[in-house]
Order: structure tokens, then C-alpha cells, then sequence
């Protein structure tokens, strides 16, 4: 499987404690911030450091953010350059979009102008959200406790074409599915002779430390 690219736009404690955690877990990380001492502070930790404002379209084309898969938006300081960082992302083609946000109206505002997921810091930390972004295929919509969260995931191409009672993903992994979407559709609830295909995502009740395995 190839291995994504991410970029990171702000690198507060936030921002930074996930382009860390990421790069940490082997990941292709591009770190960006518009304050040059940020970016010379940060260039001893992360491997790709650039100083650019992302609210400049040309700076998103200079930068290669076309070809990242995932970009985080970490700067919830300024609504307004949230919103042009990620209406520029999505322009550009990126397939995820993640918004960090400062209260509910400005999640639903980015949300309205094409962030995929937004995130209050207050109930996940950057550590958190790049662990889950480093287990592929993963993205967590919600933490339950320490130990479990609900997560959506893809479906794993040697899942295909099997059913969740031969996998028996509860047993191996912890993994209990609730429901699947496909082509836009969520159904609820999951007959165990599912057979599974390409394109669905399913949604399930996990352990968080045993999604680690996935990768394996």
C-alpha cells in the first residue's frame, strides 16, 4: 500500500505534536507555518519544514499540496485563514481535509467551505489524531474512554470478499462493526454474513491500541 503524504499548516503546540507523532510513526510529513522562528525551532524535529502563508494560493501550488493526501489545518487562532486553507486544499484536489477549530460555529463553517473533519483540541490532541491517521485506513470520528473509540475504516483488500463471521474481527482484534456505508448509504445493523467489498467503509466500536495491528 503506498504510503500517504501529509502536511500540517500551523505549528502551535497543536500542529506540532502531530507532525512529530506522525513523522514518528514513519510517515511522509510536510510541516508548514508562516513564522520563520517557528519553522527554524521546528526543523531539528521534523524533516520537512516550510515557511509559507497558506492562505496564498501560489504558496499552496509551490508548496506541492495537490499531491498530499491528507492536510491538517491547525491554526483555529484565525477563523478567516482557516477557511481560505482549506477552500485552497480542496481546490487543489486534497482528498482529506482536517480543520482544527476554536467553538461550534466555526465547525460548522468549515465544515460548509470543505473540511472533511473538524476537531475541537479541547476533546482530541494532535498525539491522538496522528495515531489514528498513521493506522491506514483509519480516521476516529469519536473517543468513548481511553481504551475505545468509534472509528470508520476502509475495507482492507484482504478483507475482500469475505464475510465479518470468517474474519471474526471481534475475537482477533476487538473490532466490533455496527454498521457499513456505501455509496453514501448507512446501514445499521451488520449481519455477520456480510460479505465485504471494495468502497464500503465500515463503522465500529474498537479498542484504540489494538487498531496498531492493522498495519501489520
Amino acid at each position: 500500500m503506498k504510503k500517504k503524504t501529509y502536511a500540517v499548516f500551523g505549528l502551535g503546540r497543536y500542529g506540532m505534536a502531530a507532525a512529530k507523532e506522525l513523522v514518528r510513526n514513519g510517515m511522509d510529513v510536510i510541516a508548514v507555518d508562516c513564522s520563520e522562528q517557528i519553522i527554524r525551532d521546528a526543523a531539528g524535529e521534523l524533516p520537512v519544514c516550510k515557511c509559507a502563508d497558506v492562505t496564498d494560493p501560489k504558496a499552496i501550488e509551490q508548496l506541492g499540496i495537490s499531491n498530499a493526501d491528507v492536510v491538517i489545518v491547525a491554526m483555529a487562532g484565525s477563523l478567516e485563514s482557516s477557511i481560505m486553507a482549506v477552500t485552497l486544499c480542496k481546490e487543489a484536489g486534497v482528498k482529506t481535509v482536517i480543520a482544527k477549530c476554536s467553538d461550534e460555529m466555526h465547525r460548522k463553517i468549515l465544515g460548509r467551505v470543505g473540511a472533511d473533519i473538524v476537531i475541537f483540541p479541547e476533546k482530541e490532541s494532535g498525539i491522538r489524531l496522528a495515531q489514528n491517521l498513521s493506522v491506514a485506513g483509519i480516521i476516529e470520528i469519536l473517543t468513548l474512554s481511553d481504551e475505545l473509540s468509534v472509528v470508520e475504516m476502509n475495507v482492507k483488500d484482504e478483507w475482500v470478499g469475505k464475510s465479518l463471521a470468517e474474519l471474526n474481527l471481534r475475537k482477533k482484534l476487538l473490532i466490533n462493526i455496527v454498521a457499513f456505508r456505501k455509496n453514501g448509504k448507512i446501514t445499521a445493523p451488520v449481519s455477520p454474513e456480510l460479505k465485504l467489498e471494495h468502497g464500503m467503509m465500515l463503522v465500529a466500536i474498537a479498542n484504540t491500541e489494538k487498531l496498531s495491528k492493522l498495519n501489520r
